[in-house]
């Protein structure tokens, strides 16, 4: 992996000798199961007399030829690169090799769908691998056209950016499609996807008046569960909305859906050619949280078709402006657009809880990254570039306006289209529609790292009066930057058994105090909510009063978005060790029951399960995994049937179910023998519970099989993989241990689906033997697999579950001896990040049970 590694110095240097003009890529994929032809000609314009290198993933090169003349592969490529000396004023090169099929979701991936035997290939590029297809100048800053012929069955559906043109057949049952050229765009979002699809087609008007072609496509064995109406109808209302609040119409000429088999991400935004991971199609039934974030992501690549394709970051370090903007957009056009009108209530349950988690870890990093190479851009797709950047542009919209937000980024497309750009284009389009000097909020907001903790400091006299009302602001010692933030204070009381906002102020809030002189004299209320309406980026404290009414009431706020921020401010003062873990399993079983938001009780439920298996004291957590077991029965019996609620419920008991008594429930619900009224036992939560009674030693190898057998797709695959490593014995751990680390075979899916059965376990001592293990073996992986597959295995099989003060020893062991690969680090650094949070979580609830046995 170091060797496909490129600098951002490389590509600053290369980006100063050269401009590159066009692509015409030819590619042949009836050359058999592992390698296809691919033939590359560019034409680039080079400072005369230079020298550069194109990127080349290869299996084989067969010939180069430079301005007419051969180069010897043997001498100027090493199958990631080929050297270019001499060049001229205007060059064009041809590459002329056999690219590998993957199986890993990187560059051109081969799927054999195990149903009908029917072959599907896509293409997935950021960051660095349209490479391992056709010869590029891989850097987001050298955009071109790209033309591209595609040879292939003549059965198959072939779709890139460009409207699929008729294609050519041949005798051989071949055909060839020839493609349009590209707008100029980077080489990221250029897009193969082909095979057997089934498609069903639509279009729309844009606001300029074209006709744009719609596509959703899926495979064939998946089409009979594909919505494709519904996809059409939140395609269109993101459409308008973008059109309208943008003021620039659809930059492309069509606009192709494509649900494709073990994708690695939600989706990709292919210019014109989206991907998305067809757990998108629902073959069993989904929570209404996983329905909801497939409208925000539908619509989160739709506004990368603006922000992203048509204007692109110059580097990595500015990813922040594609996905932060498309995390912000998608949420907004969501909630005014859709039937999804609490989106925003989501946003704050999960994005925002990924980023101040994210923010929270030793390798947090300003929203404006210092990118040095590819592999700090891999493992920078995190919680900062997408949740915390999309938090802080909504503060921005708030704090400038949001018409005038919008207005400087309809200026920012129109001045930069098809161009590349760096944050202060933004800028300055936003300070012109403004009026506002942005230069100090983008260096506090942008440039540093950290999140900011914010309490309410008040006084009342004997009639519960207050007396003094301040904000106060703290930061965490290694980032201390305290910034300005719009927010809201929110007064509640208890009416009539609903906790109901009674009073709001909107304020500035900046410096480590902030008096509040306009809540002195008001009555007291029973809960005071710092950032009600969730409109800066802080971590919330409640006051001790606050904090007993919530843990009481919770449930009776009646606003989903205030509910969603106490449960945030509980568990984040859970994680950082000032509330009990305890006190916040108290507060979700005394008040989940009737949390209306699918994603707020997803997300809670979660929460719960991690506080229960790391934050609470060894000595009584089997205790509580038990207690929240029987409450979780309990709650999935009472729920209402067919409801959202006892979907979860039962999923979150089946999850921590570890007695026998609770083992046999599982057993019993998935046979039949005990129903629950509304709810089917499809076929994935039949996996579920499957897994669930693997994990507890009640189902065997032969059952998993047999299961397999009855449903032998790509998901049951995935399942059984999960269910064999979840197996309580030595013998199925190494197994699953050797698939992964010792083999090099099995698909990034797999790969995945075996380290979360590998990480479930009741008894923890079958994780102690791999400690040394894993050590032994991340720095091979690293330089052996590509990203995708080492960073699965290095953050998948981490024996998290051991949460010991051992494995932080031998994790700060390897940390010591280990000082190179700077992004392998991060990833470790963040896996004993958790371990280490834990432990001082522990050692809270531990003494507070211990205060309480006294009293």
């Amino acid at each position: 992996m170091p060797g496909e590694n490129l600098t951002r110095v490389e590509a600053r240097e290369r980006a100063d000798i050269i401009a590159v003009d066009s692509y015409t890529v030819e590619l042949d994929l009836m050359r058999g199961d592992t390698v296809f032809g691919t033939t590359t000609t560019v034409a680039f314009a080079a400072t005369h007399g230079s020298s550069t290198f194109i990127d080349a993933i290869t299996a084989k090169v067969h010939s180069i030829t430079l301005n007419g003349a051969e180069l010897d592969p043997t001498t100027v490529s090493d199958g990631i690169r080929i050297a270019l000396d001499n060049l001229l004023e205007a060059n064009v090169l041809t590459v002329v090799a056999d690219g590998a099929y993957t199986n890993t979701g990187e560059g051109l991936h081969r799927f054999v769908d195990p149903v009908d035997g029917e072959v599907y290939l896509y293409t997935q590029f950021e960051v660095p691998d349209a490479r391992r297809m056709f010869s590029v100048f891989e850097q987001p800053d050298l955009k071109a056209t790209f033309q591209f012929t595609v040879k292939a069955p003549a059965r198959w559906q072939v779709v890139s950016n460009q409207t699929t043109p008729a294609p050519t057949p041949h005798a051989d049952g071949s055909a060839t499609w020839v493609f349009a050229p590209t707008p100029r765009i980077s080489s990221y979002i250029t897009a193969i996807v082909a095979g057997p699809y089934d498609v069903v087609r639509s279009e729309l008007t844009s606001s300029d008046g074209r006709v744009i072609p719609l596509g959703v496509f899926c495979r064939a064995s998946l089409a009979e569960y594909l919505d494709a109406d519904y996809i059409f109808e939140k395609t269109r209302q993101g459409f308008a909305y973008y059109e309208e609040k943008f003021d620039y119409a659809y930059p492309f000429e069509k606009y192709d859906q494509l649900f494709v088999p073990e994708f690695n991400a939600g989706a990709m935004e292919n210019a014109g050619a989206i991907t998305f991971t067809e757990t998108y199609i629902f073959r069993s039934k989904v929570t209404d949280a996983i329905r909801e974030r497939r409208v925000v992501t539908i619509l989160h690549e739709l506004a990368h078709m603006w922000f992203g394709d048509l204007v692109t970051m110059r580097w990595w370090n500015d990813l922040w402006l594609n996905e932060s903007f498309a995390e912000y957009a998608s949420t907004l056009a969501t909630a005014e657009a859709t039937e999804w009108t609490e989106a925003w209530t989501t946003f704050a349950a999960t994005e925002k809880s990924w980023a101040y988690r994210q923010d929270q870890l030793p390798s947090t990093h300003p929203i404006v990254a210092e990118i040095r190479d590819l592999d700090d851009v891999q493992v920078n797709f995190d919680g900062i570039t997408y949740a915390k950047g999309g938090s802080v542009l909504k503060q921005l919209g708030a704090w400038v306006g949001q018409e005038q937000f919008l207005a400087g980024v309809s200026q920012y497309f129109k001045k930069h289209a098809f161009g590349n750009t760096e944050v202060s284009d933004l800028m300055v389009e936003l300070e012109a529609t403004s009026g506002r000097d942005l230069s100090s909020w983008t260096k506090l907001w942008l440039q540093t790292a950290g999140v900011n903790t914010l309490r309410p400091v008040l006084g009342t006299d004997a009639d519960g009066t207050i007396t003094e009302f301040a904000v106060a602001q703290t930061a965490p010692v290694d980032w201390p930057t305290i910034r300005p933030h719009r927010l809201a204070i929110g007064f509640y009381n208890l009416v009539g058994g609903a906790l109901e906002r009674v009073h709001r102020l909107e304020l500035d809030v900046d410096g480590t105090r902030t008096e509040v002189p306009e809540l002195v004299g008001r009555p007291r209320p029973d809960l005071i909510l710092i950032n009600d309406d969730d409109l800066a980026y802080a971590k919330i404290r409640l006051d001790e009063d606050s904090m007993r009414v919530a843990i009481a009431h919770l449930k009776s706020i009646t606003n989903p978005l205030a509910r969603s921020l106490v449960w945030a401010s509980v568990w984040d003062s859970t994680r950082d060790a000032e509330t009990t873990a305890s006190d916040f399993i108290d507060l979700v079983l005394g008040n989940i029951a009737t949390e209306t938001e699918s994603t707020t009780t997803r997300t809670v439920l979660g929460q719960l399960q991690l506080a229960a298996a790391a934050y609470t004291a060894p000595a009584h957590r089997q205790r509580q995994l038990d207690r929240i077991a029987a409450a979780m029965w309990n709650l999935a019996k009472e729920a209402s049937a067919g409801s959202d609620n006892q979907f979860q419920f039962l999923r979150s008991f089946a999850q921590v179910a570890s007695t026998d008594v609770d083992l046999a429930i599982v057993a019993q619900v998935r046979s039949g023998e005990i129903a629950l009224d509304g709810l089917d036992i499809d076929t994935d939560l039949g996996w579920d519970l499957l897994i669930a009674l693997a994990g507890g030693g009640k189902a065997t190898a032969a059952e998993i099989d047999a299961y397999l057998a009855s449903d032998n797709t790509s998901t049951g695959q995935q399942s059984a993989a999960h269910a064999h490593a979840a197996l309580p014995t030595p013998e199925a751990k190494n197994a699953a241990w050797a698939s992964a680390f010792d083999a090099d075979t099995a698909p990034n899916t797999i790969v995945r689906a075996t380290g979360m059965g590998f990480l479930k376990v009741n008894d923890t001592a079958l994780l102690e033997p791999f400690v040394a293990r894993y050590f032994e073996n991340i720095t091979r992986v690293w330089k052996a697999r590509s990203f995708s597959i080492a960073s699965a295995l290095i953050t998948g099989y981490y024996p998290s579950p051991l949460f010991s003060q051992s494995l932080v020893d031998a994790t700060n062991t390897w940390l010591a001896a280990n000082p190179e690969e700077p992004a392998l680090r991060r990833l470790v650094v963040e896996n004993l990040a958790g371990i280490e949070r834990a432990l001082i979580a522990q050692a809270l609830d531990a003494s507070a049970v211990d205060t309480m046995t006294k009293d």
